[in-house]
């Protein structure tokens, strides 16, 4: 099959895993390669993804073949795959917007954001290098909060006629109308914010459902996330946290069949705690009430390096937005949107959302 040529914006931790997964997965062969979800993806595999272009605005990043920026500060996630070839690919430098948390500026040099002093591009100059690359999809990996550049780079790529895998927590696809205009192009979107391959709000939402099942009431939960990436640095400015709480929580409260008061359920990131790096641990607790009105509670803590965990979910949404330009599907890829992200368009139940992503996989569904 034909290489996947996809663009980056935001060369961070996360893209920084999903890079290095392309080539650690190279040469290996599906019973020596752990994981995945899927090896063999409608004939796509995981090392059948190049990197084509890159955006970024740190001036440690900006300049250099993305194969060493992967590794730049303040990147800090674990190193899986060293000795990564060089791409040929130079980082450009893109749009600010609300790109650039200007908290960041307090700490030290390897924890925050060194803006480039090179002149920021146009969209006519983002267009013109995502045409000329041959992209076939966008990536946005940037920090939450950036709603005005989000929207602003998918806006480009819509211009640019390719589709846009929206990871972070501004809402694209499961905006009416911005699925309207990509549907009416014809170009695949999934989003919005990328569910962990097994994070706090996977494991939430499971524990959730099996309350359901099992016929435990729900009577109140909390989340709280601490790590030390800038992703946790970016999200102590709480003015930037607003679609980040709502994506999580809906996500949760999706499984409910009566939604919990706001004063009874929490969820979100609590603290940056410098030296956990790119380790991200949640503290989870659930109460309820058994047969017999008997109480009960869950107390649960969860480690997991954060980059990797998103890289697992994203190799495999690249291949589903590349098969929907195979068979010329446009508009919101619905199950693979509700199976890969905290905050689809339409919130289904990870069972049936594994089921229909499978369906579309095979065919079975034109999404």
């Amino acid at each position: 099959m034909d290489t996947i040529r996809i663009a980056i914006v935001g060369v961070g931790n996360c893209a920084c895993s999903l890079l290095q997964g392309i080539e650690y997965y190279r040469g290996r062969s599906e019973e020596d390669a752990t994981g995945l979800m899927h090896w063999d993806l409608c004939g796509y595999l995981p090392s059948g993804i190049e990197v084509v272009a890159a955006f970024d605005i740190d001036a440690r990043k900006v300049g250099k073949d993305v194969s060493e920026a992967i590794f730049s500060p303040p990147n800090c996630t674990t190193i899986f795959c060293p000795g990564m070839p060089r791409t040929g690919v130079t980082v450009r430098m893109g749009r600010v917007l609300d790109g650039f948390p200007e908290h960041m500026q307090d700490y030290k040099e390897e924890a925050r954001f060194v803006l480039a002093d090179e002149e920021e591009a146009s969209g006519e100059d983002i267009i013109r290098a995502l045409e000329d690359s041959g992209a076939e999809m966008l990536l946005n990996y940037l920090p939450v909060g950036s709603e005005e550049a989000a929207r602003f780079y998918a806006g480009c790529a819509l211009a640019a006629g390719i589709g846009f895998i929206n990871n972070m927590p501004v809402f694209i696809a499961s905006d009416p109308a911005w699925a309207e205009r990509f549907r009416e192009q014809g170009l695949p979107v999934i989003g919005d914010d990328v569910k962990a391959q097994l994070g706090a709000t996977i494991t939430h939402r499971v524990l959730a459902d099996l309350f359901r099942q099992r016929g435990v009431k729900l009577d109140r939960t909390y989340q709280l996330n601490t790590g030390g990436n800038t992703d946790f640095l970016n999200m102590l400015n709480r003015d930037r946290l607003a679609s980040k709480r709502r994506s999580k929580t809906e996500a949760v409260q999706s499984i409910l069949e009566k939604p919990l008061d706001d004063d009874d359920i929490h969820i979100g990131p609590s603290d940056y705690v410098c030296w956990q790096k790119d380790n991200k641990v949640c503290f989870l607790r659930m109460e309820g009430r058994l047969f017999g009105d008997v109480p009960m509670h869950i107390d649960l803590r969860l480690s997991v390096e954060d980059s990797p965990n998103s890289a697992g979910i994203v190799i495999d949404a690249i291949r589903c937005c590349r098969v929907a330009l195979d068979r010329g599907i446009g508009g919101v890829l619905t199950s693979p949107s509700a199976y890969f992200m905290k905050h689809p368009p339409v919130q289904v139940r990870d069972d049936d959302a594994c089921r229909m992503t499978e369906e579309f996989i095979r065919g079975l569904r034109n999404d």
